[in-house]
């Protein structure tokens, strides 16, 4: 019975030889011609081809796309993967800023983000100078700010293959990025910039990461020389290997300078529909102690946050600010309240969380009264619903963008009326509190300077036209109570990420944006290590900043909790350190303030600001004693 089975098998053979070689034959080309598509793109090159004389490089076709996405300014790190697209921005007159440490180059590119609304970007080269921005991008991330990561990578022909900085960049930014992808061949980075960019800017606004090989940025000519050589050897093996070197170089280039659209993709942004606004005008309008919580969305495009602010004002309803939403109303307005807030939100009859969201600022919700109305809006829904139904429920929830609810929402309560006892109510705490901050103000500290008299001194000095960037802990938490920021966009902090070292990027970034503004860093002695050296940048830049920094030679937030509970200051002490010396070597100049010349806290800060006018960075050194200003406040 076997015997019969093989002969049958053999004889299918014979008869079916020509057509079983063939299908043989025809898979294993297929294969063949599989495997060498995926390395040298045979396709491609069939389709496009190579302009082997042409002298233009990949890092040029960056340049193009972000000059006609209104980039203006570039931050740096400068490294040999990355040159060509650093020229490229040059010579379409964007400004490439280079920075002391690439972290500075996210925060930096964060600010512009914020301040213009034009995407912020930040290049770096590959390895160790892309590792270096995370901490910038996941805060981006969690501040919803639209950032361009360009990142150096190994040549294509030698990913993982041991090369100088070769790591799998892209599963470190996957979680922390709305986009990430790597060129593989010049022709894609026109698209997959533009697509970066839409995916930034739409939605919830977020970092994203493109990744560029080096040997997409380089000359066809140039790879040709690198990789191929003028000498090989002429055994079969060394023509092999040359031949597919010079494919996977025509592979790279081919149709790599065809004209392409490089135009901005429109933003997809959510809107509230006409019903949940007829919804949210119902509830608002029956109340009879409304309350508006505004976060940092309110500032967000499409939206000019100034339009905002006079919807506002036009409604009269008390509003509270945080975030970027801080400064929205001016330094003076008769709706902002800045004290007393969880008393406020218990007794409103009716919440508006307009981008403000139920984390650890609100107690997680549960400051929320349960008999009260809560209108909350949000882009991001995650957010829109953080902790319901746990500690709070909404009477209505809208996924959308806010600033367009707030503007609709005022324009259809025309008429309206806020409860002038209502707001008087507030106004009278907000003056009872900021009573008591000035008798605090005026109390002995055990050495030095009260760091609220300090402030309050700031205050009356800065200019009308000052961004506040603050980049700090217990010193920080005191400005918030005491300095007014002045108008819409005038107040920069890293979000609820709470991280420190942002200030010298956020302040070169804000002072780019707005030559004409003075920046002014609000720095605690520990976080002004971080970014100080950035100075140098500032000074190189004509980005004249200036920075106070309140010295208590310690991280007062962590040890005011640690000493009382654990009984040691262990990793909480500092020294008083010379700060303002630091200023001096870079370029700026730096005063030191302390109980000795403390009668000449006002002179001295006048200075710095004349010196900042005349082109010179300027640091505050204040020497600061303790005060119970900040006890109970959260360090976790």
């Amino acid at each position: 019975m076997a015997e019969l089975e093989w002969n049958d098998f053999f004889q299918f053979l014979l008869e079916h030889w020509l057509t079983i070689a063939t299908v043989t034959l025809t898979s294993i080309l297929l294969i063949l011609f599989g495997l060498l598509n995926k390395h040298i793109h045979i396709l491609d090159q069939w389709m496009y081809k190579a302009d082997e004389e042409c002298t233009r490089n990949g890092g040029e076709l960056v340049g193009e796309v972000l000059h006609a996405h209104g980039v203006k300014f570039v931050f740096t790190l400068c490294g040999g993967h990355i040159s060509p697209i650093l020229v490229s921005c040059e010579r379409h007159g964007i400004r490439v800023i280079d920075v002391r440490h690439e972290v500075t180059t996210i925060y930096a590119a964060d600010a512009v983000a914020r301040m213009s609304g034009v995407i912020g970007v930040g290049i770096v080269t590959a390895g160790p100078g892309v590792t270096n921005t995370i901490t910038a991008i996941k805060n981006a991330q969690m501040a919803e700010s639209p950032v361009l990561l360009i990142g150096g990578a190994a040549a294509t022909l030698l990913k993982g293959r041991g090369s100088l900085q070769d790591i799998d960049q892209l599963s470190l930014f996957k979680p922390l990025c709305k986009y990430t992808a790597t060129v593989e061949k010049v022709r894609d980075i026109v698209p997959k910039l533009r697509r970066a960019i839409h995916e930034a800017t739409s939605g919830i606004p977020g970092p994203v990461f493109v990744e560029m090989p080096i040997d997409t940025l380089y000359t066809y000519q140039s790879l040709l020389s690198e990789f191929v050589g003028k000498k090989m050897g002429n055994g079969l093996i060394q023509k092999l290997l040359r031949w597919y070197l010079v494919n996977h170089v025509k592979a790279l280039f081919a149709g790599a300078f065809m004209k392409q659209d490089i135009t901005p993709i429109p933003p997809n942004i959510a809107m509230p529909s006409d019903s949940q606004i007829q919804s949210a005008v119902e509830i608002v309008s029956r109340a009879k102690k409304p309350l508006i919580l505004l976060g940092s969305q309110a500032t967000l495009p499409p939206v000019a946050a100034s339009d905002v602010k006079k919807s506002l004002e036009s409604l009269g309803i008390p509003c509270y600010l945080g975030g970027m939403s801080r400064g929205l109303l001016g330094r003076k307005s008769d709706i902002h309240m800045r004290q007393q807030r969880r008393q406020a939100v218990n007794e409103a009859d009716v919440v508006v969380l307009a981008g403000t969201v139920c984390d650890f600022r609100l107690n997680y919700g549960r400051i929320l009264n349960k008999k009260s109305k809560i209108i909350a809006v949000n882009r991001n829904p995650e957010l829109l619903y953080l902790n319901y139904p746990t500690f709070w429920s909404p009477a209505l929830a809208i996924e959308g963008d806010v600033a367009t609810f707030v503007v609709k929402l005022c324009d259809r309560l025309k008429g309206y009326n806020c409860s002038q006892d209502w707001l008087e109510t507030l106004r009278q705490r907000d003056a009872e509190k900021e009573k008591k901050n000035m008798e605090m103000a005026e109390q002995p500290t055990n050495q030095h300077i009260n760091p609220i008299k300090m402030l309050y001194k700031l205050e009356e000095c800065l200019d009308d036209n000052s961004i506040l960037v603050a980049d700090g802990g217990d010193f920080v938490g005191t400005a918030a109570y005491v300095l007014r920021p002045r108008g819409p966009l005038s107040w920069l902090d890293p979000g609820p990420f709470g991280t420190l070292g942002v200030g010298g990027g956020f302040a070169l970034g804000a002072k780019l944006c707005r030559p004409d503004a003075e920046v002014w860093i609000i720095y605690g002695d520990g976080s002004s290590a971080y970014s100080i050296a950035e100075f140098d940048t500032c000074y190189r830049h004509n980005a004249p900043v200036l920075a106070i920094i309140g010295n208590d030679a310690g991280w007062s937030q962590i040890r005011r909790e640690q000493v009382p509970l654990l009984g040691s200051s262990v990793a909480c002490d500092l020294l008083f350190s010379d700060y303002h010396t630091i200023a001096n070597g870079y370029g700026g100049v730096g005063f030191r303030i302390d109980s000795t010349n403390e009668d000449q806290a006002t002179t001295l800060i006048k200075k710095a600001q004349a010196a900042a006018k005349n082109g010179k960075p300027a640091v505050l050194n204040v020497l600061i004693g303790r005060t119970k200003f900040r006890e109970g406040s959260i360090s976790v």
